[in-house]
């Protein structure tokens, strides 16, 4: 094995992680608050977004979409992190060589690097967007980079679940067993 595996396998059976992931009701509580933090962060950069494009809400300026989205971006972001950094640990010996999940953090780390590029240049000068007579270039970049990003960070998210390992046993349904009927 790997230093890599062993480090994701080790992770993963911590006892904090594997009592998350074998618990019948934080598991899915967890996983479904990272969708929903997911929807709220990924709907109000989309909403800046679609607005810098001028696809959406040309009735309100940019500076106060961006004000008004800020503090659900905040709350969105770190909810879908947190979350995001227990799933991950829970099944990290199953996650760590999965294309999938390695794209999704890839992705992740540019939407890093897209925020220190355009987050001065554009995000912070929306004022500036708002008096423009038209929208400049690197703003449009920034808003379609942007959702592209997204779109393949979800993309990313939704695809870890259906990654097989070559040459490993595909999983079957649980099967479910229901209590017999007095007859």
């Amino acid at each position: 094995m790997s230093v890599i595996a062993d480090f994701a396998g080790w992770v993963a059976n911590t006892q904090f992680f594997t009592a998350l992931r074998e618990s019948g009701l934080p598991y899915p509580i967890v996983m479904s608050t990272h969708l929903s933090s997911i929807a709220i962060f990924g709907g109000a950069i989309l909403m800046t977004d679609l607005r810098i494009l001028g696809f959406a809400m040309k009735s309100m300026t940019i500076t106060e979409v961006v004000r008004q989205t800020r503090i659900w971006k905040r709350i969105g972001f770190v909810i879908m992190i947190s979350m995001g950094i227990l799933l991950a640990g829970a099944k990290l010996d199953k996650y760590y060589d999965n294309p999938y999940f390695i794209t999704k953090l890839s992705l992740l780390l540019l939407v890093g690097v897209h925020a220190l590029i355009f987050r001065p240049r554009v995000y912070k000068k929306t004022e500036e967007l708002d008096s423009a007579p038209t929208i400049p270039g690197v703003a449009k970049a920034a808003a379609w980079l942007s959702i592209v990003l997204w779109v393949g960070i979800l993309s990313m998210g939704r695809w870890i679940a259906y990654y097989e390992r070559p040459g490993e046993v595909p999983r079957a349904p649980s099967a479910v067993t229901l209590p017999s009927s007095p007859q």
